[in-house]
């Protein structure tokens, strides 16, 4: 199978950039019986039956975006205004995606530069905040914050939202809110479980009512979900790994 016949058009304006007002209120495409209708998302309830079981992911977006600079020399007293004056960068730009937390001090991270980093480089995300690369996992890099702190807090307090490449404005509060799922709770997805969004308390509650159960798995959605097929035959792709 070729990746060609996947191709259609999709106009730019088609593109939501932010949520409808409320989550419960986009469509719903209802497949059975080979046929399908356009439905609300509202159906859902009158969809599923009592003993049915919902599947949801907990998984929590991180805060995986860090931007910063490469380091050529870190002195021991290195500090914001040595790193305003330049005189420890090289002034080379990086921007850092957090693929998948290690432990509490390691990560696997996609890292746009100009040069890609080398193992033994450092750089510097946020102030004394230094990252060592220890060196390369195929496409990712081996990261290791030279900090104190767990990496979810670092993340929390000095990293951005990744919110998907369709999306044009840079993350904020809303987004903050919006892009988690109600039910959220297990830290260390880079993007949402997107089906997930839709739900509200309201239609949980209301499921439980109607005798649905309702149960959890954990995946943490990774980076690779929004990576392009670049091969012109479907079986030529090699799928992303995440974990679960």
């Amino acid at each position: 199978m070729r990746t060609d016949e996947f191709d259609f058009d999709l106009p730019e304006h088609l593109i939501a950039q932010h949520p409808i007002a409320e989550r419960g209120s986009s469509r719903l495409l209802y497949v059975h019986d080979g046929a399908h209708e356009n439905r609300q998302f509202a159906d859902l309830l009158a969809l599923l039956k009592p003993n049915d079981v919902l599947v949801l992911n907990d998984t929590r977006v991180i805060k995986a975006r860090l931007f910063g600079n490469k380091v050529s020399h870190l002195s021991p007293g290195f500090n914001q205004s040595s790193r305003n004056n330049n005189k420890n960068l090289t002034g080379g730009k990086v921007e850092v995606l957090v693929e998948r937390v290690l432990n509490d001090h390691e990560v696997l991270a996609q890292v746009r530069a100009s040069k890609s980093p080398k193992a033994g480089s450092r750089m510097i995300l946020a102030e004394d905040l230094t990252v060592e690369v220890l060196g390369r996992k195929g496409e990712f890099f081996h990261l290791r914050f030279n900090s104190d702190e767990a990496v979810l807090s670092l993340l929390e307090q000095h990293g951005r939202l990744p919110l998907p490449p369709y999306i044009s404005h840079t993350a904020d509060q809303e987004d903050e809110q919006r892009y988690q799922t109600v039910f959220a709770r297990e830290a260390g997805a880079v993007a949402a479980p997107t089906a997930g969004l839709h739900f509200d308390e309201t239609m949980l509650n209301a499921l439980r009512d109607k005798g649905v159960e309702i149960v959890y798995v954990t995946l943490h959605v990774g980076a690779g979900t929004f990576q392009p097929v670049r091969v012109e035959s479907v079986s030529d792709h090699t799928m992303h790994s995440e974990r679960y």
